[in-house]
């Protein structure tokens, strides 16, 4: 294609090279006409002579100008062709190269791209798990910061890389205890932080110790890095002193059952054995048969108290809810007790200090409560003592209060008196029929009606017991 513009060009130039000769040459021809015409009228040699050769010399003229005409053409197409059209020649050659060039270009762009995207998912992927792994691990120090249990990390050097306030408290820790060895030997633990990392299967991992009025039990574990090689020690720290205390709670329990049954049985095995070695009259027979049934009666309410709270433990015990009047149940109790007030001669007043809505409870449980506690009261205070009885209405609750002027309970006792089998003076206590058992049972009772009991007493002044049952 760019040779046939080159071969235009030099056309185009040739035509108009042509025109202009021949332009030039039609002047040559006028004015050589012209000459022509001047040498036929002239007769002068001279003159011929000079005309003759002006003709010629527009004729030498002429063929130099088409000879540098035609150079020119030459040169000036030479110069295009090298200039502009080779170039152009070039460039468009070249067309292909650029557009197969772009291609690439765009392909190689294209991978960028993906290369770029792959890094801005990567990139995300890489935030998202910082940030769940910052989440997880705000999450864990919230936890170990509210456990109750103590948590205590150490490195291998055996300082401390993590505490929690729950250990701080419960081991008593100051700044200076910082390290594994610090701690433990303030606590008096033989324990070695290398045996406990490397010997961990041959080595006692739990301690139990008693720190100021706790109990606490200590288990330690050897913890690993990601390439299941030991990194240090955890040592985990609970508070187990209401298990201890209700350990020793139940082994004192046993303990009182034994004891409890253990007495009634020795009397009732002594006086029958006694009645059968001989021959007795009839006055030392009926003795001898009384203590037998009373420690057999003594017996069995013992059991029936262990049974009933038992039931009340495994809520097993049968409730009857009901609707009813407080204030003549409490009146009902006191006419059950008469005989027993009037024995001691006591002066027993019942005051119902409002209208009191009727109670929604066990009725047979609340009687059970009402009479255990009339009767400590005509059991502890002294003949002639005086008791009163108040039943009113406070809030939502109905209340019974009961005041005597007895032989009351010291300070000390006070907040064990609802455990069982716990007595202030149990040879006196036993001497009265007693088994320890009472006011747990009556506390027993409340709390599965919703309701409480609360003693205030002093020491050879007397005690204020009240009880509150919910009326809703």
């Amino acid at each position: 294609m760019l040779k046939n513009v080159q071969f235009k060009i030099i056309l185009l130039f040739s035509i108009l090279g042509i025109f202009l000769i021949l332009g030039m040459g039609l002047l040559g021809m006028v004015n050589m006409k012209e000459l022509l015409l001047q040498e036929e009228t002239l007769q002068n040699s001279v003159q011929v002579f000079q005309i003759q050769t002006q003709i010629q010399s527009i004729g030498i003229v002429t063929i130099i100008l088409l000879l540098l005409y035609g150079i020119a053409a030459i040169i000036i197409s030479l110069f295009m062709s090298q200039s502009i059209l080779n170039p152009l020649s070039k460039i468009m050659k070249s067309t292909p190269r650029i557009t197969e060039g772009k291609s690439k270009r765009t392909k190689k762009q294209k991978e960028v791209d993906e290369i770029t995207n792959a890094f801005d998912r990567i990139h995300n992927e890489v935030q998202e798990n910082l940030n769940e792994v910052q989440r997880q691990k705000k999450q864990i120090e919230t936890i170990l910061l509210h456990m109750t249990d103590g948590i205590i990390a150490f490195n291998m050097e055996g300082k401390i890389t993590h505490i929690n306030p729950a250990a701080t408290e419960m081991l008593q820790l100051t700044q200076n205890d910082n390290s594994f060895n610090k701690i433990f030997e303030k606590l008096h633990i033989d324990i070695n932080l290398e045996k406990t990392i490397y010997l961990e299967d041959w080595t006692s991992s739990e301690q139990r110790i008693h720190v100021g009025d706790r109990y606490l039990n200590i288990l330690f574990a050897s913890f690993k890095d990601e390439k299941d090689r030991p990194s240090g020690v955890m040592a985990v720290i609970q508070d187990i002193t209401e298990h201890v205390k209700l350990d020793n709670m139940r082994k004192e329990f046993v303990a009182d059952v034994s004891h409890e049954l253990k007495t009634p049985i020795t009397s009732i095995m002594g006086y029958a054995d006694t009645l059968l070695e001989g021959e007795y009259d009839k006055e030392t027979q009926d003795k001898f048969l009384n203590v037998i049934a009373g420690e057999a009666r003594r017996m069995a309410k013992l059991v029936s108290d262990l049974l009933t709270l038992s039931r009340y433990d495994n809520n097993k015990a049968k409730q009857r809810r009901e609707k009813f009047d407080l204030g003549s149940l409490v009146k009902r109790c006191q006419e059950k007790l008469q005989l027993e007030i009037n024995r001691k001669n006591h002066h027993v007043e019942c005051f119902v200090t409002a209208n009191v809505p009727p109670v929604y409870a066990d009725k047979d449980g609340i009687e059970r409560v009402i009479l255990n506690i009339l009767t400590n009261s005509i059991k502890y205070t002294p003949e002639g003592g005086i008791i009163k009885i108040y039943v009113g209405f406070v809030y939502n609750d109905a209340y019974i209060k009961v005041i005597d002027n007895g032989i009351g309970i010291p300070e000390e006792d006070l907040n064990r008196i609802f455990e069982r089998f716990y007595r202030v003076d149990k040879a006196r206590t036993r001497e009265m029929g007693g088994t320890g058992l009472g006011l747990s049972i009556a506390k027993e009772i409340l709390d599965q009606n919703h309701g409480s009991i609360d003693i205030k007493s002093e020491k050879d002044k007397g005690t204020e017991v009240v009880i509150r049952i919910p009326t809703k």
